[in-house]
């Protein structure tokens, strides 16, 4: 019994100090954000890695906050769209969510008029449907594109000209 009783009280000591060390970590993370540069400081995701391939124009990051793996095909990016940048025509095979959460930019599906989205919209693009967007040329543009691999990878088409970009400006 008193074995029973020791070995209780040690796993209850072990439990509190595990703890107060997250707690710990907790205020830290804080103190993090505290010195980040306020420019950064009010984002809700980090700006992440420059996007450098050829499948957008302009300058754009991403910040890749869930990747997909063996039991999970959905994915979710945070990208940052300076004034100007946008991706080329492209389509998913299996759809996609965006979610803005800043700034003011653009979104065309290939055959119908484009359309400015702002903080707080939402739109699904249907899957395999050509469609493009990113931010207007005075406006940085946040958003988060969610999508699946499951039927496949995005297919990157043509870059947005700028005729189609100014288009109803």
């Amino acid at each position: 019994m008193k074995f029973k009783n020791g070995l209780l009280v040690f796993s209850v000591m072990v439990l509190l100090l595990s703890c107060k060390e997250q707690n710990s970590s907790e205020i830290q993370n804080i103190e993090t954000v505290a010195v980040m540069p306020e420019q950064e400081a009010s984002l809700i995701f980090t700006k992440g890695n420059k996007i450098t391939n050829n499948n957008f124009v302009g300058t754009a990051y991403v910040s890749m906050l869930i990747s997909v793996d063996s039991l999970n095909h959905t994915y979710v990016g945070n990208v940052t769209f300076e004034p100007g940048a946008r991706t080329n025509w492209h389509s998913h095979p299996s759809g996609q969510i965006i979610l803005v959460v800043d700034g003011e930019g653009y979104y065309q599906e290939k055959g119908s008029p484009k359309r400015v989205l702002q903080k707080g919209d939402a739109v699904k693009c249907p899957p395999n449907l050509p469609h493009w967007h990113g931010a207007s040329s005075d406006s940085e543009f946040i958003q988060l594109a969610i999508s699946s691999s499951e039927n496949g990878p995005t297919e990157w088409l043509e870059p947005v000209t700028e005729e189609e970009y100014n288009a109803n400006n």
